[in-house]
């Protein structure tokens, strides 16, 4: 009997021993940071080259997209006046890539002339002048010498329309009345630009009259 109560006393101290050292264990120590807290840290090339082309990748995607890969350029005018070219300007320059003022000597008609055609001889032309006279018609003159010799002057006019009506009163007195250009040299103003291929620059510059536009080779613009 004495055995049997020993061996049980001794199972129960170890199981009370066991269950001590369970309750009573130490707690695991604190992870140490692998580096200080002021100290960078380390980035291996392959993950900083995926993070660059995952930035690239957005940037592109949130970059606005230009009119056209083949710009179209052009040269706008020529407009009437300096007032006339910046006021063109001040409109087009939000719808386009790029804009410039050009200043350009052209040949054009600088007015328009009205003349009898020559006559055979001075005396013939003379003769005409005092016939015109006789008519009314006093706004002439006689031109007796130079490429024009033995024509009647009847004027030079800015207006096509009032040349034009000069010519055809003229001719119903009964004389071969001729109208012409006066061709010089003038001062035009152009705004070369860059613009998408289907831009339409008439649609926008619809009160400027006599304006036109052409295409020009895009380097012209650099």
């Amino acid at each position: 009997m004495l055995p049997r109560a020993l061996v049980l006393l001794l199972v129960v101290m170890n199981l009370g021993a066991l269950a001590w050292w369970a309750l009573h264990a130490p707690n695991a120590p604190a992870a140490v940071p692998a580096t200080d807290a002021n100290t960078p840290t380390l980035t291996l090339l392959s993950e900083t080259e995926n993070a660059q082309r995952k930035g690239s990748s957005e940037e592109m995607a949130a970059a606005p997209v230009p009119d056209s890969a083949t710009p179209r350029c052009q040269s706008i005018g020529p407009f009437a006046s300096p007032a006339d070219v910046r006021r063109a300007s001040d409109i087009l320059s939000p719808l386009v890539g790029r804009i410039r003022q050009r200043d350009a000597t052209a040949t054009a008609a600088t007015g328009y002339r009205v003349f009898v055609a020559a006559l055979a001889s001075r005396d013939a032309a003379l003769d005409a002048a005092r016939q015109l006279k006789a008519k009314g018609l006093n706004d002439y003159y006689v031109v007796t010498s130079g490429d024009q010799q033995n024509t009647i002057s009847l004027g030079l006019f800015q207006d096509l329309a009032n040349a034009t009506t000069r010519r055809d009163d003229v001719r119903k007195l009964g004389f071969d009345a001729r109208l012409e250009p006066k061709v010089g040299p003038v001062q035009q103003l152009w705004l070369d630009v860059t613009v998408a291929p289907d831009f339409d620059w008439h649609a926008h510059l619809t009160d400027f009259p006599g304006v036109g536009a052409q295409d020009v080779a895009c380097p012209a613009l650099h």
